[in-house]
């Protein structure tokens, strides 16, 4: 099978299948990815541990922190005490949740983070000035876009007026 191929079939398993935990399987958080295909989760009850990513995920299915798992337990795990077995979308914890399957501790979790998700905003362009004239082509700079990552620097005519004359 191509690289290409499986990468489909597990992109349309993790998508379209509805997953519904077993009784040994739980749903956890992802808190951070230390490496190595672990992630650090916390459960419903507030235990921390590490779980693993089968193979069959490994760069096809992408875990940020804040996303939603199933995972199976690993009996001879000291670290690593589970496997993720499912990726759970926001459809998916929605329908789990409707079901009554969703632990009480996610539920304000899972809504703030599906809000965001969706809420995902661009940073709004400063409005244009309406000034005639060749000088605001030529010097005003406020239609390009702003860089949100980078700190603003405002630098005013009168500080610039006394360096050029010092």
């Amino acid at each position: 099978m191509s690289q290409a191929t499986k990468r489909k079939h597990v992109v349309k398993e993790v998508l379209g299948e509805h997953m519904v935990p077993s009784d040994q399987q739980q749903i956890v958080r992802v808190l951070r990815t230390p490496g190595n295909n672990l992630h650090e989760v916390e459960t419903a009850q507030g235990q921390r541990f590490l779980v693993s990513m089968p193979s069959k995920y490994r760069k096809n299915i992408w875990i940020k922190r804040g996303d939603f798992l199933i995972v199976d337990p690993i009996e001879e795990g000291e670290k690593v005490k589970a496997e993720i077995s499912f990726v759970l979308c926001k459809d998916h914890v929605r329908s789990l949740q409707k079901e009554g399957l969703w632990p009480e501790a996610f539920s304000q979790v899972a809504e703030k983070h599906s809000n965001n998700r969706s809420r995902q905003t661009q940073p709004e362009l400063p409005a244009e000035p309406q000034s005639s004239g060749e000088e605001s082509s030529s010097e005003d700079d406020s239609d390009l876009f702003v860089n949100t990552n980078r700190r603003q620097c405002h630098e005013s005519e009168e500080e610039s007026e006394e360096e050029e004359a010092a």
